[in-house]
């Protein structure tokens, strides 16, 4: 018995999984008890249903795994539904080409996909689609132009070029509704007749005359009859305009004014057509002028100064301001964020006080508005506007711009007020997915996500009556799909392991549960038009992503309907990694991680081992499906076949844990990951038969980052390591993921420093491979020149650095891989 097997049997582990029976939910408000985590005692290690390949005889290369990724096969890509749902459609590669072709098949013969001829692109692809209430009209977006099927599959192409329809909706009368440049418009379906519902400008409101402005101008306009005389005209003219829009149909309402300083966030109109939303900010840069990243190899052979985003260190706080048009007076009202709880509450005022403090001062509370915007989702491109489709009610969702709070709020149109339905609060941050929200079809419900109890589950609410939960547990929700009748929201699920993701249904009345699928790997969905069927993609470890169908009822099978990995790919001996709980020495929770063990592991002498640290942060990668860091899952297979032991750890902030585990790192950006990076060594010491001081570790974005804050902070833990693309400096990174993590940099100076490899750098005592890509826009270039800068004053000598010329963040150039994989390979070989 080897020890591992001992360590499973002795914590009584199964590694068997099933899918689970319905279940029932319980009510929960919004001051639900936080959710209870499996501990590390009752953690399931998963050993994945998986056949390894039979050709041990293979030898993995670098020159092999880093070449372009085509050599696996040519996976599916963006599945989904022709326009009248009668056949599913996806997209794959072209041999040899970065472009991709469009194939088709029907539900009654799903493996027998053709691919669709560019003059039927339209019917199987769309940029935006919306479905009437009654079912009677589709329309949808492709390329310049909109078109409409109809209840007998007709199709009608409405427009060709010309203004672009966006947004596409439906009215209560069937009306077509879309946004077309600075107005929203109405089309008749069976008229053709085209209205202007509402329209908008950023300038000040025309006069007919103006009052005048100084001594003067009133002399002028007192004594000079001329004057006076075309003044009266001009404002006789002007009632006549204004009195025959109001009594003739034929004249379109005049636009709303807003300040000529702000620009349009977002603007919706009701299903009926009288009333509308719109979201304004100031009219700011998004970014300075130096704020630019040199490009160096062109066309030309000159730099070329590529427009970059701002820094963190540079964030300006941004406000929405909210307003509801009423279309039939023509009259509009800002809807104040006086009625949210907590709207003015001085939620950083601990961090204020303990930066006053460090500095020598003393911080006074501050009770001023915060400053709020419409939720802008990572996840969808609509505004976070949701009108019932009756036309009744609307709710929005709001965001604090300092990261704390997220608001329901639903419109009291009579009053011209925000009322509030759920405040979301986190003294951490709020999550920025998990967001999603909307209203039942038939009755006047919301349903949405929520994290107050620590894990992102469904609710269902009236509004002004307590939220309902419609699931519970340790255990994440995702992917939101609500059938028409109301009767099933589906959803996919980590509920039977965090590291196996299923699609499930809750019954939206008695809150019992459906498993779908039980596939045992990473699995989505698309919900068929006509809801009959899950086009479902289904990847497993060694399993790159594949489509399957099946019936959308519980007891249906699904079956799979492509089959494109190469038999190059399957020829290889790729090594099934185990997913393992560790034991935390800093949490109850134990820390999930995939472990590559060679066969014969336990014979000889201690082993080297390496440690992979994902990027994202927010990020799972210990699951049982295939990973986006594929390469490195061929790398640490190779590393397998030559004899080391791979770890790759989903430490504190990973994501698919819940609340606590995300936010672990507020404001300490560094150390509980290198913490649970100090736990998964010494579990390799004790289990795995490895050698303490034969590991090193390595790692992209935030796994760069992360193999500084090891190497630098915790000296003795790993023998060497490799930081590619890495973060130095968060007030260098971006404000949307930092600002969350760490607040500002002046607000919070001590969460930076604190959290920043830069700042330790003197603690670097091992060997270091630094590999940056300098077409870098999401982790600049100039992360890596100011660390090693800061190197060379401190005079450290074992590092040295890689420069990639024509690389972005995520590589492109097979050349590059390898060159980049080649360093880390010879580092380890050198130095473990």
């Amino acid at each position: 018995m080897n020890k591992i097997t001992s360590f499973l049997l002795a914590a009584g582990l199964t590694t068997t999984l099933c899918a689970c029976a319905a279940t029932s939910s319980p009510t929960a408000s919004s001051n639900t008890s936080a959710v209870t985590p499996v501990s590390a005692e009752d953690a399931q290690t998963i050993t994945p249903d998986v056949s390894a390949s039979a050709n041990t005889g293979n030898t993995i290369t670098l020159k092999q795994i880093m070449a372009d990724p085509q050599w696996l096969g040519r996976q599916p890509e963006s599945m989904g539904w022709s326009v009248n749902g009668d056949f599913l459609v996806y997209e794959r590669e072209r041999q040899d080409s970065h472009l991709n072709t469009v194939y088709a098949a029907r539900v009654s013969a799903p493996q027998d996909a053709d691919d669709v001829a560019l003059n039927e692109l339209h019917r199987f692809r769309f940029d935006e689609k919306a479905v009437s209430n009654d079912g009677r009209y589709t329309a949808f977006r492709f390329e310049d132009s909109i078109y409409v099927m109809m209840a007998n599959d007709e199709l009608v192409q409405l427009t060709r070029g010309g203004s672009s329809l966006r947004h596409l909706s439906f009215m209560t009368d069937n009306r077509l509704m879309a946004q077309s440049g600075n107005a929203i418009i109405a089309i008749n379906l069976v008229t053709g007749q085209r209205e202007e519902l509402v329209s908008w400008a950023f300038s000040e409101e025309p006069k007919a005359v103006d009052e005048p402005k100084d001594y003067i101008a009133r002399e002028q306009q007192s004594l000079i009859d001329y004057i006076a005389k075309t003044r009266q005209q001009r404002q006789a003219s002007a009632d006549q305009e204004e009195a025959l829009a109001k009594a003739n149909r034929s004249v379109a309402p005049t636009p709303f004014y807003f300040d000529a300083g702000d620009r349009l966030v977002a603007a919706t109109v009701s299903p009926k057509g009288n009333q509308a939303l719109v979201v304004t900010t100031k009219d700011e840069p998004w970014r300075d002028d130096t704020d630019i990243m040199p490009h160096y190899i062109q066309e030309d052979a000159r730099i070329k100064g590529v427009p970059a985003r701002r820094r963190v260190a540079d964030a300006e706080p941004v406000n929405h301001t909210l307003w509801l048009l009423d279309l039939e007076s023509q009259t509009k009202h800002e809807l104040s964020y006086t009625t949210l709880p907590g709207y003015n509450e001085d939620v950083l005022a601990g961090v204020k006080a303990e930066n006053a403090k460090a500095n020598g001062e003393t911080y006074e509370v501050n009770r001023l508005p915060r400053e709020i915007t419409l939720l802008q989702s990572w996840y969808w491109s609509e505004p976070s506007i949701r009108w019932h489709q009756n036309g009744n009610q609307v709710a929005v969702m709001l965001e604090a711009w300092d990261n704390k709070d997220r608001w329901i709020a639903t419109v009291d149109f009579d009053n011209h007020t925000l009322v509030n339905q759920h405040r979301l609060h986190d003294d951490a941050w709020v999550n920025y997915r998990f967001n999603q929200f909307g209203w039942l079809h038939n009755e006047e419900t919301l349903f949405y996500q929520s994290e107050h109890t620590g894990y992102a589950h469904l609710y269902l609410q009236t509004p002004g009556e307590a939220p309902r939960a419609l699931t519970s547990g340790a255990y994440i929700t995702d992917s939101l799909t609500l059938t028409r009748d109301d009767k099933w929201l589906y959803f996919t699920a980590n509920k039977t392991h965090p590291g196996v993701y299923e699609v499930y249904r809750v019954n939206t009345n008695s809150g019992d549960i459906q498993a779908m699928t039980a596939l045992n790997g990473i699995t989505d969905y698309v919900l068929s038009p006509d809801e009959s069927q899950l086009l479902l993609t289904h990847s497993k470890v060694t399993q790159p992503p594949e489509l399957y169908l099946k019936a959308a009822n519980a007891s249906a099978t699904a079956t799979r309907i492509t089959d494109t990995v190469s038999d190059k790919f399957d020829a290889l001996p790729w090594s099934v990694p185990q997913v393992v709980p560790i034991k935390s020495s800093h949490t109850d929770q134990p820390i999930y991680a995939r472990v590559y063990l060679p066969d014969d592991y336990q014979q000889g002498e201690p082993r080297r081992a390496v440690v992979f640290n994902h990027g994202a942060g927010y990020l799972q990668n210990a699951h049982l499906g295939w990973s986006g860091y594929f390469r490195e899952f061929m790398f640490h297979s190779m590393l397998v076949q030559q004899g080391y032991v791979v770890l790759d750890m989903d430490y504190r902030a990973s994501a698919g844990y819940g609340r606590d585990w995300r936010t672990a790192i507020y404001r300490q950006m560094g150390t509980p990951e290198v913490q649970d990076l100090q736990d998964g060594v010494d579990w390799l010491v004790d289990n795995a038969n490895v050698a303490r001081d034969r590991i090193g570790t390595y790692g992209g974005s935030y796994g760069g980052f992360l193999t500084f804050m090891s190497l630098f902070t915790e000296p003795d833990l790993f023998q060497a390591g490799a930081a590619l693309r890495p973060v130095t400096d968060w007030a260098h990174y971006n404000t949307g993921y930092t600002s969350n993590i760490l607040n500002t940099p002046d607000v919070d100076p001590i969460a930076y420093e604190k959290s920043s490899p830069i700042y330790f750098a003197e603690g670097l005592n091992k060997p270091l491979l630094i590999n940056a890509p300098m077409v870098d826009d999401n982790v600049f270039f100039q992360d890596t020149v100011r660390l090693v800068q800061r190197l060379i004053e401190l005079e450290k000598e074992d590092f040295e650095t890689a420069i990639y010329p024509v690389e972005p963040h995520g590589f492109v150039q097979p050349s590059s891989w390898l060159d980049e994989y080649r360093r880390i390979y010879k580092l380890f070989e050198e130095n473990l």
